[in-house]
């Protein structure tokens, strides 16, 4: 027997001396010694790129995922599989998180899980923290907590925040418990319905009565280093026959749903490899065909990190693969992006055939979208930064809009990373400029009946000269991920809809009231769509990142919480899927074939991807082959492909919504689908 093996057998041998669990009739549905893992850092440094890319680093490993960290490096790399001096393994928390709001985390387990016991044995190394497991885990900011903080045994349910960066915890039970730091404990949670029993050798007993959690999977949890031996799940017959059911009938109904959708077939590939990039893509008819063609921005960082980014090459394509044009030299190393960039494809003037807009060298350049020749240029706006490198800023984003009154979006914003916006004509001469906690990505409408657009940008809503309507900037935290203004239902005055990181979700009236807050951690990537048709109106749906990654919220027209699970450990663009067009939309979480897929409004997946070796990194989502419903366009530096039904095309009457247009394109967006139909034959 592998000595690892032996250890686990010791642990239950010890259980069953302490405790006399497990039972005779409970079945084992957990039984970890971690000696089956690789050694090493469980997730490696993923940072911001985990955002809006799918990394299969962050897929589980042998069943359990990283499911909360920080931008800090060694917040990342908490958590380690390394060696004993007998040949087994453990899991190693190594990481000194000082941070009320989150806290590393591994879960392991199904969230279907209901009744069960759960044995684990751990050694804290230091007792300035907390440690212990978790329990009925919804998600990394909803569960039970058993364990050790400082010299106390505490068991405590923990719920989204109450105010900004402040969890609520709610202790259940607690007691003084000496231990030294290297000590191993042993530990037991019981749970069956609402009761709770838990207790540690040669400890308390700590017993409590909570209905908050019916069921969830379970988890690790360390403030501080702590050494993870075993981990030791039972349940008895009835439990797992009822929990069995249930799995079984949910398999079935998502079976059943995925048999009624059209499966995605490839329609294209196209080679990238030596100019390719992450999610940098733009989408347009370039060459004035009718066919969208792409147009791929590398990048280059001068730093430090992703700040101070411009583009360094842009090379356009046909659906067919051809190299239409190039500016610049490719980089095949330069296929990173954690950030925004400023390109885009629109016909500026009117007149039929669109330009690239796009800024390189501290310039703003307009280019036939035909050949990528120079029409006209300007220098970008002064920088009112101090970096002495870069007087002018570098462009961290563009979107047109009309502020002029004329008709059409040929007025455009352009931004620096978080301070300073500026409006620029068509002829690319400044209008005006604005400083404001501005967020990634504006969005503009016309909410006042005048002809112009008014900006929502970040936590102010401006007039189309510029004239700040209202802001909450002395009061609200961090910054706007993801901002709209939209009307949810047609008997709603229309709202800005604002994914605010830290700040949670917000919902603000016209007039600058606050309608919704709901402080569900670090929001982000917003999309709405009716993702609901038993529903009125619209929904929203949002996905969680820095310190709680992967925790999914819709929202109802009306901005209240109905729907909420936690399905992966990263973030995801959620773009909204027109796949059947029959009027209800899906959101896509990614293309991988196992984690990934469409998930409908009730949080089931409804699609999956094939198993093909296709890529998987980054996602796009819009019409491509004319027939009103979307492809999916998945990529990585080296290839694309495109994915459509299987039943393409399909005539009659198809559902086709209007979406942000495609010459508003960023990875900061708030996508909006509204309704719409059209009649194809």
């Amino acid at each position: 027997m592998p000595s690892g093996r032996k250890f686990a057998f010791l642990c239950s041998f010890l259980w069953l001396l302490v405790t006399g669990a497990p039972h005779a009739g409970e079945k084992i549905v957990l039984d970890e010694d971690f000696s089956a893992f690789r050694s090493g850092p469980l997730l490696p440094v993923v940072g911001a790129h985990l955002e809006y890319h799918y990394l299969p680093e962050a897929a589980p490993v042998n069943g359990w995922a990283v499911s909360a960290f920080t931008p800090d490096v060694g917040s990342q790399r908490a958590w380690r599989i390394i060696g004993r001096e007998d040949g087994g393994k453990v899991l190693l928390q190594t990481y000194r998180n000082r941070r009320e709001y989150t806290h590393p985390i591994v879960v392991t387990g199904d969230s279907l899980w209901e009744d069960y016991t759960l044995r684990v044995s751990f050694a804290p190394l230091s007792d300035s923290g907390r440690s212990g497991v978790l329990f009925r885990y919804r998600n990394d900011r909803c569960y039970y907590f058993f364990g050790v903080q400082g010299k106390e045994a505490v068991l405590k349910m923990v719920q989204h925040e109450v105010s900004f960066h402040r969890p609520k915890e709610q202790i259940l039970a607690t007691s003084r418990f000496d231990y030294e730091p290297g000590e191993q404990l042993q530990i037991e949670v019981r749970v069956e319905g609402a009761r709770i029993k838990a207790r540690i050798k040669r400890g308390p007993v700590l017993e409590a009565t909570n209905a908050s959690y019916a069921r969830g999977r379970i988890g690790l949890l360390a403030d501080v280093p702590t050494r993870y031996e075993y981990v030791q799940v039972t349940m008895t017959e009835q439990a797992w026959r009822k929990y069995a059911r249930r799995k079984a009938a949910l398999q079935a109904e998502e079976r059943k749903l995925q048999a009624a959708n059209p499966k995605p077939v490839v329609w294209r590939k196209i080679q990238l490899e030596g100019f390719g990039v992450g999610r940098n893509l733009r989408f347009g008819d370039l060459n004035g065909d009718g066919e969208v063609d792409i147009l791929v921005g590398q990048v280059v960082h001068h730093g430090p990190k992703d700040q101070y980014s411009e583009l360094s090459c842009l090379t356009a394509l046909d659906l067919q693969g051809h190299i239409l044009w190039r500016i610049g030299q490719p980089d095949p190393w330069k296929d990173h992006l954690t950030n925004d960039v400023a390109f885009q494809i629109h016909d500026l003037d009117g007149d039929g055939q669109n330009e690239v807009i796009y800024c390189m060298n501290s310039e703003i350049i307009v280019a036939e979208g035909k050949t990528g020749k120079t029409k006209y240029t300007a220098p970008t706006p002064a920088s009112p930064d101090a970096d002495p490198r870069f007087p002018r800023i570098l462009g961290d984003c563009l979107y047109f809009c009309d502020l002029r009154g004329t008709g059409y979006p040929r007025d455009i914003l352009i931004k620096d990373r978080y301070k300073n916006v500026w409006a620029l004509n068509d002829r690319l001469e400044i209008l005006w400029h604005r400083q404001c906690n501005t967020g990634h990505y504006p969005y503009a409408a016309d909410v006042d009946g005048d002809g112009r657009d008014e900006i929502a940008i970040g936590y102010s809503l401006l007039d189309d000269d510029g004239a700040v309507l209202w802001s909450f900037d002395d009061s609200l935290h961090d910054h706007a991920d993801g901002v709209a203004i939209v009307r949810l239902r047609q008997d709603l005055d229309p709202v800005v809809l604002n994914a605010a990181s830290d700040e949670g979700m917000l919902l603000f009236s016209l007039a600058g009231q606050i309608l919704r807050h709901h402080r569900l951690g670090h929001v982000q990537n917003p999309a709405v769509a009716n993702f609901r048709p038993d529903l009125p109106g619209l929904e929203i749906v949002s996905i969680n990142f820095w310190g709680n990654q992967g925790i999914l919220h819709l929202c109802d027209a009306e901005g209240n919480v109905i729907c909420e699970f936690e399905p992966v450990q990263h973030g995801s663009m959620c773009l909204p899927v027109n796949w059947k067009g029959d009027g209800q939309e899906y959101f896509l979480l990614s293309a991988d074939p196992g984690e990934g897929g469409m998930f409908d409004g009730w949080g089931r997946k409804v699609v999956s991807f094939p198993d093909d070796g296709h890529p998987e990194m980054c996602n796009a989502v819009l019409d491509i082959t004319g027939d009103a419903r979307d492809e999916i366009v998945v990529w990585d530096p080296y290839e694309l492909w495109i994915y459509t039904q299987d039943d393409n095309p399909r005539p009659g009457t198809v559902y086709r919504p209007a979406r942000n247009p495609l010459y508003n394109f960023s990875n900061y967006q708030a996508t909006v689908s509204l309704p719409g139909w059209a009649v194809l034959r």
